[in-house]
């Protein structure tokens, strides 16, 4: 009994050591950086910075949200990959720059480079055109175009992103439209909002505000079901399109490497802060809905999801490059 007592003991100092030691200090000793591949302003800043606060609360040490755009995302996933495997630099991944860019070459390998924590939330596209564009209906805009083959210019947040989401859209309906790339959401919405293009498949969290103040028309949501903070505006399955499904997700990684402990102690105190109330009324504000996840199932998601959408890249003839 006694030699059992001493050996779960062992076992319990080592596991306990394995969970707060990294390079022999406590975890985290110090500041923890959250890299967000996108502008300020956009709908991934808008998840981070109160995720950073709830989890520096709960970690004991500040977790600070370090803006790197460029490159629709890859610029702040690069520089995770690079960075040591320690914990103190973490990314806030998003589908656009783990599964949806084009790119041949790009700076990292989404599956081998990055060691998955948790999703952390999930909200889907939403279709918005200009006011002034005479249409109320996804079926009226489809006529539009029709009859007007690759005359409207459509915004995106870069290569790739909700462009492929408009790819899905001309497969489906048989339209043919334009691309105008901007630096992010938040970019390429103020542009739509001025008139200077004609519509745009945005995130739902970065467009819904100016959807409810009428700035602009939102025509269809990228989901099976309506969005509970844009009600009015119809899900795919409501507008004949079934097949025009995309879901946006968001979710914590760490560079490949990445000690399990540590990792294991994020996962939890992600999925505990994500949990909260105050959380869930906050990612309302971003219409967005909470999914978190194990670390198994974030790894198979970015699998699954790379695999559709590389597929879609090269049905639509999207050129990869830098």
């Amino acid at each position: 009994m006694q030699r059992l007592a001493t050996a779960r003991a062992i076992i319990a100092g080592a596991l306990l050591c394995t969970t707060v030691c990294a390079f022999g200090q406590i975890y985290p000793s110090k500041t923890v950086r959250l890299v967000v591949g996108w502008p300020p302003g956009g709908a991934a800043d808008g998840i981070a910075r109160p995720l950073a606060l709830k989890l520096g609360d709960v970690l004991g040490r500040p977790v600070v949200v370090d803006n790197r755009p460029g490159a629709t995302g890859t610029i702040g996933a690069s520089l995770v990959a690079k960075s040591s495997a320690d914990g103190y630099t973490l990314l806030l991944g998003t589908s656009n720059e783990l599964v949806l860019s084009p790119y041949e070459k790009m700076p990292y390998d989404p599956v081998e480079d990055f060691a998955p924590v948790s999703t952390v939330i999930a909200f889907p596209s939403i279709l918005v055109v200009h006011p002034s564009l005479p249409v109320k209906t996804v079926k009226a805009l489809t006529a539009f175009m029709r009859a007007r083959p690759n005359k409207l210019n459509f915004a995106t947040a870069g290569t790739g992103t909700t462009q492929l989401v408009g790819e899905l859209y001309k497969s489906l309906a048989g339209v043919s439209f334009g691309y105008v790339a901007y630096k992010g959401g938040g970019p390429a919405i103020i542009e739509l909002i001025g008139g200077h293009v004609e519509g745009m498949f945005a995130t739902l969290p970065s467009a819904v505000t100016y959807v409810k103040n009428d700035k602009l028309r939102g025509l269809m949501v990228t989901d099976r079901k309506r969005s509970a903070t844009a009600p009015d505006v119809p899900a795919a399955t409501e507008v004949g399109l079934p097949g025009m499904l995309a879901v946006t997700w968001n979710g914590v990684l760490a560079p490949k490497g990445t000690p399990p402990a540590i990792l294991d102690r994020l996962q939890r105190e992600i999925i505990a802060v994500m949990g909260t109330q105050d959380m869930k009324d906050r990612m309302l504000v971003h219409a967005a809905e909470i999914i978190t996840s194990s670390r198994d199932e974030f790894a198979k998601i970015i699998r699954d999801d790379l695999a559709r959408w590389t597929r879609l890249i090269k049905a639509a003839g999207i050129n990869p490059g830098r």
